[in-house]
């Protein structure tokens, strides 16, 4: 669980808390401005008590952070859509509402830090009410993801955690009927470990990839693989990505002396899931019936005699796909470890308790060790829409 501490850490350390106005942030809440035909756009960011704007139109460079809109986008690191706030029961009375600058319509993005915490918003707001169609959402989104890229410039430094870092990716697919959530921290040494997942379709996909080596070589050679597969997918499939990723690295593979392993899966709304698993063999479902699966695995990528073979898996309701890596399979004790790992998934009651409590045993078990993990946990109770 990333704490209010955390998130002040990562803000502070992206140094930009009270420097000058720059036209690399200020071009894009002009373009937001034009785009979207509001009076007020910003970059917050949520620095203690105060709104600390970066860039902003139409707006003061400080504002309280208690009741802000921006606050709350933040708190669920989720978009924050409001058509009409006088006509919202949640915000009809909240001070920004009614008093100045007497807000009706907010829309916000969640800004994140580059190991994941939300530490601001980019935002549009008008004082009448309005709403967004999905391209607006869209271009919402995409002017975020820009904000992000200038400030991940002024936070990155030489050195391959810059690369580790910015392989996680920096939003959840919607995965309707599921609860997920992650984690990937680092260890001693920077490692080619990662995890991705993405929206495909009425469903949505899941990586999780190791590149065995270390260093510069390890880290790059992991955002290849992650963004040939989230390139190649939604039109390929599952298994022609995986072999296309495959049959592309295999000669950078030889020549760099890395071996590289990844499970890729695709979950339908209806709970089937699509996979292949190269090399990697740390994927299992936790049956809420009871029962743990080990779903199996084929050869690593690079392997040019290699059958590709796409296999399924379901996930009934109330059952969990859990992801780990070897370090933190080794920490937890191996192949008893394994059954602390569910134990813990069935003990929590989110996808995120369950993996804050999995990379929390791996840091109490082995400091050094790098921990990744992944829960995607079908509800128990799926609505007749996820069910269709």
């Amino acid at each position: 669980m990333i704490t209010e501490d955390r998130r002040q850490e990562a803000l502070a350390a992206l140094e930009i808390l009270d420097t000058a106005p720059e036209d690399r942030f200020d071009r894009i809440t002009r373009l937001a401005q034009r785009f979207f035909d509001v009076p007020m756009v910003s970059i917050t960011l949520l620095d203690g008590e105060r709104q600390w704007r970066k860039s902003h139109r139409g707006l003061t460079t400080e504002a309280p952070r208690e009741s802000a809109f921006c606050d709350l986008t933040a708190a669920q690191d989720a978009p924050l859509i409001i058509d009409d706030a006088s006509a919202d029961d949640r915000f009809r009375d909240n001070p920004f509402v009614v008093g100045d600058p007497h807000l009706r319509f907010y829309a916000g993005e969640p800004l994140h830090a580059p190991g994941g915490e939300a530490v601001g918003t980019l935002c549009v707001l008008d004082t009448e009410p309005h709403t967004l169609d999905a391209d607006q959402l869209q271009l919402l989104r995409d002017l975020a993801d820009w904000v992000q890229a200038e400030l991940y410039r002024d936070a990155e430094s030489d050195g391959v955690s810059v690369v580790q870092t910015a392989l996680l990716p920096r939003r959840k697919p919607a995965a309707r009927g599921f609860e997920i959530a992650a984690a990937c921290e680092a260890g001693a040494a920077v490692s080619g470990d990662f995890y991705d997942w993405y929206d495909d379709g009425d469903g949505f996909c899941v990586t999780v990839g190791d590149v065995v080596g270390r260093g510069m070589s390890a880290a790059i050679v992991a955002a290849s693989v992650r963004s040939a597969l989230r390139s190649a997918t939604p039109y390929a499939g599952v298994e022609r990505a995986i072999e296309t990723v495959s049959d592309n690295l295999e000669d950078d593979l030889g020549r760099l002396g890395v071996l590289a392993t990844v499970f890729h899966a695709r979950v339908a709304a209806s709970g089937a899931v699509e996979y292949v698993d190269a090399g990697h063999g740390l994927a299992f479902v936790v049956e809420a019936a009871g029962g743990v699966r080990r779903l199996e695995p084929g050869l690593p990528l690079g392997k040019s005699s290699a059958e590709r073979v796409i296999r399924t898996a379901e996930l009934a309701p109330g059952d969990a796909l859990l992801c780990l890596s070897d370090g933190a399979l080794d920490a937890l004790g191996g192949d008893h470890g394994l059954l602390r790992a569910e134990a813990i998934v069935r003990g929590s009651a989110t996808a995120a308790g369950a993996v804050s409590r999995i990379v929390s045993a791996v840091r109490a078990a082995a400091p050094l060790s790098e921990a990744l993990a992944i829960v995607v946990r079908r509800d128990s109770c799926p609505s007749a829409e996820g069910a269709d």
